[in-house]
């Protein structure tokens, strides 16, 4: 692990930035298995050693991947992963259970996929409205007790809904999707989790790519998810290069300046600042399949803003054109 790690909700310690592994899945094309490992290993080298995955990734593959990484390393890492949609991203999801049964049949399903006793965060991946969330939660502390999980997360949850599950039990992480182009949930979550104590776990920091000026959304195929979401359509898209423009020229001053950056270093590091800002604990996970995108992402832990470089990414944020799912009651802005 990086020599310095970051104290998320509960006691739970990791590496200040993890690792997503939805990346290592077909939902952004094909991957292959033996580089997929090679990237695990090579990021948990590197000191990246939270590793994030959902028992829907890639219909399981995705935990059976990791196995592998596990089954070499488990001490040296600290693991997510999730429960709750049924289905997988790339083929659409069929429903969505927060019962009790579930619950306990969920977790005994990633054990074994994952070949490990324990897992270090367990998260309820989206909120079943059909079933209080307090009993969802009891049943997750149930598996806590049972000594399968040590930790408890909630993804894509409200505020209110954040609330009623820490009374309950602990709560270590919200992950929901945050980054410069994506920060509804300043409004209400993030505040709730730094009066509760709860740490925030952003997914998709570098906007599924976007921020990082690489992607074209014009030549996505036709099986990539992006397709899906609103602010990937072509006008949106379009109209959304000039929060990019402004990460790049952001990316650039720093350069300059002797802090060589890159746009995805600069849009770690915004989520890294806002953290401090807000007063609350964030370590991002982006997601990659190649080694050396790792590495570059590890840059964005040393670098610094000035005022006047946090305000330009400020007002870029601001012009985002878009929704940032298809279905806004999916994530935790269609609720609140």
């Amino acid at each position: 692990m990086t020599a310095a790690t970051v104290r998320l909700g509960d006691g739970l310690m990791v590496s200040p930035l993890g690792f997503g592994g939805m990346a290592l899945t077909p939902v952004y094309g094909e991957v292959d298995p033996a580089e997929a490992l090679r990237t695990l290993h090579h990021a948990v080298d590197a000191g990246v050693s939270f590793i994030d995955t959902a028992d829907i990734y890639g219909g399981g593959s995705n935990e059976e991947l990791i196995a592998r990484l596990l089954k070499e390393r488990r001490g040296e890492v600290q693991l997510a992963t999730k429960f709750g949609l049924v289905g997988t991203p790339s083929a659409g999801y069929t429903d969505i259970r927060g019962d009790a049964a579930y619950v306990r049949q969920a977790v005994d399903r990633s054990l074994q996929r994952l070949g490990t006793d324990t897992i270090d965060l367990y998260y309820l991946h989206r909120r079943d409205l059909r079933v209080p969330i307090v009993e969802t939660v009891e049943a997750m502390a149930g598996l806590v007790q049972a000594g399968k999980v040590r930790h408890l997360g909630l993804s894509e949850v409200t505020a209110e809904e954040l609330r009623d599950a820490s009374r309950v039990h602990p709560i270590a992480a919200v992950q929901s999707e945050w980054s410069i182009w994506s920060r509804d949930v300043e409004r209400n979550v993030v505040p709730a989790a730094a009066e509760l104590g709860v740490g925030f776990v952003p997914y998709s920091p570098l906007g599924r790519g976007f921020l990082t000026g690489t992607v074209d959304a014009s030549t996505l195929g036709s099986n990539d998810f992006r397709r899906n979401i609103p602010r990937f359509a072509a006008d949106a898209a379009s109209a959304n290069q000039g929060v990019v423009a402004a990460v790049q020229a952001v990316a650039a001053e720093l350069s300059v300046a002797g802090q060589a950056a890159t746009p995805a270093q600069v849009a770690l590091a915004w989520l890294l600042a806002r953290g401090r800002q807000l007063g609350l604990p964030v370590v991002p996970i982006p997601g990659t399949r190649k080694a050396d995108r790792i590495d570059e992402n590890l840059g964005a832990l040393a670098l610094d803003f000035t005022a006047a470089q946090l305000g330009t990414l400020e007002s870029a944020a601001d012009a985002v054109v878009g929704s940032r799912s298809a279905d806004p009651n999916w994530v935790s802005q269609g609720r609140e």
